[in-house]
């Protein structure tokens, strides 16, 4: 799959021209300037150039017909037990009645162990965790895009979603790295739905920035077309140089 997001674009220019490339989940910055599907957030990770990749997968972002207020009143997640802190929410949510969280791998410890649940199942809930596992969360975008609100501890990783962009407050639920404020977010927003609803309205207007595929295209060649020009194998043409230049 990482092979043809690329190939749709890059068919498009010289066959001669060179690219770095590091497909499939990418920990740390590059040693040189390299096509990624994400980069840590932090530091300097401009040798990390995001490129739309793995889209079928990271950008699977179905319609949602169930308002808020119509979902149960309960905190779900479902997943890999891939990183420390999915392992730290699942002890700090085992005991809170609001919470539906484990996993359903069957190699996991008996009391992490939940059935498996659909992303139209999770999205009965008003409330979906998201944690990142080895690299970015790829829940992050169908839990935005949908009606129900999005918990989750600030993104150490960021993809074509420029999840660095996301502010906390106003697209999502800032939680604790250890889930200690998990009950008293959840209870708050119980209390408060319109707040709640207004956070889901925002996530929902951030996702449909991607929705717009001739823009999203247009961007994906204007990204290649300046790795060349910045690499020093084509010259820019002002035209389209314009675009990037601002």
């Amino acid at each position: 799959m990482y092979y043809y997001d690329l190939k749709e674009f890059t068919r498009y220019f010289d066959p001669d021209l060179r690219i770095d490339l590091e497909f499939g989940d990418v920990a740390d910055v590059p040693a040189m300037p390299s096509i990624v599907k994400d980069r840590p957030i932090a530091g300097d990770n401009s040798n990390g150039v995001l490129f739309k990749l793995n889209k079928f997968r990271h950008f699977h972002m179905p319609a949602d017909d169930v308002a808020f207020a119509d979902k149960l009143p309960v905190a779900v997640w479902r997943g890999e037990l891939n990183n420390p802190i999915r392992t730290l929410l699942l002890d700090a949510a085992r005991d809170l009645p609001f919470c539906d969280v484990g996993t359903p791998k069957p190699t996991a410890a008996p009391e992490y162990r939940k059935p498996y649940l659909s992303i139209d199942q999770q999205r009965r809930c008003r409330y979906i965790i998201s944690l990142e596992g080895n690299d970015v969360a790829t829940n992050l975008k169908w839990i935005m895009s949908s009606n129900s609100l999005c918990l989750m501890p600030p993104p150490t990783y960021e993809t074509w979603f420029a999840e660095s962009e996301l502010v906390a407050g106003v697209h999502y639920v800032p939680l604790e790295s250890d889930f200690t404020d998990l009950a008293e977010r959840v209870q708050y927003l119980e209390r408060h739905p319109t707040e709640a609803e207004r956070i889901v309205a925002a996530a929902n207007a951030y996702c449909r920035k991607f929705a717009d595929e001739r823009a999203e295209q247009a961007i994906c060649l204007l990204v290649l077309y300046k790795y060349f020009v910045l690499s020093g194998q084509i010259e820019p043409d002002p035209e389209a140089w314009r675009f990037i230049s601002g």
